[in-house]
């Protein structure tokens, strides 16, 4: 990559989000997202409003992937936060899942988090279970069948920890 670069999303970064975005949900393999989902819904399901945050890896004003970040729950759960990510299809391999994985830990740890949650990481998926492992997160539990996997049928969702 030359010159990537992670900061956060605006609105106007949306219509350039919203492609792999929508390519991502209807590959049907690592979301749980409706397939029904138009741009406008899309980006009340993706772009975070405080405490959280989307950001965007751009490289050469291009952008390769995101991620949304924050509280994983309310009140009394909001000291562990949570996050998802998206790369574009033809990022995919480059380390832009890495790079916005990286920056997640931190801004997690920046913020005072005590840990963070991925509450439905699919099985199957794994290049992010690798990932994820290789940022220190543990499969904490499996939930057999809870996802429905055009390819692989009826698969488990991890739910992934990392203590900060």
């Amino acid at each position: 990559m030359t010159d990537p670069h992670i900061r956060p999303a605006t609105d106007d970064d949306w219509p350039r989000i919203w492609p792999f975005f929508d390519a991502t949900v209807q590959e049907g393999e690592t979301y749980a997202f409706p397939l029904d989902l138009t741009e406008e819904t899309g980006r009340s399901w993706w772009m975070e409003r405080p405490p959280g945050l989307t950001v965007v890896l751009e490289e050469e004003g291009r952008v390769l992937g995101s991620a949304k970040m924050g509280p994983n729950r309310p009140g009394h759960g909001d000291h562990v936060g949570t996050a998802s990510f998206m790369v574009s299809p033809d990022a995919r391999g480059r380390g832009v899942g890495r790079r916005l994985g990286e920056h997640v830990v931190q801004w997690h740890r920046d913020h005072g988090f005590a840990g963070i949650q991925f509450n439905a990481v699919v099985e199957t998926n794994t290049a992010a279970v690798a990932l994820w492992r290789s940022l220190g997160f543990e499969v904490v539990g499996t939930v057999p069948g809870a996802f429905r996997s055009p390819t692989h049928g009826r698969v488990g969702l991890h739910v992934m920890y990392l203590a900060l």
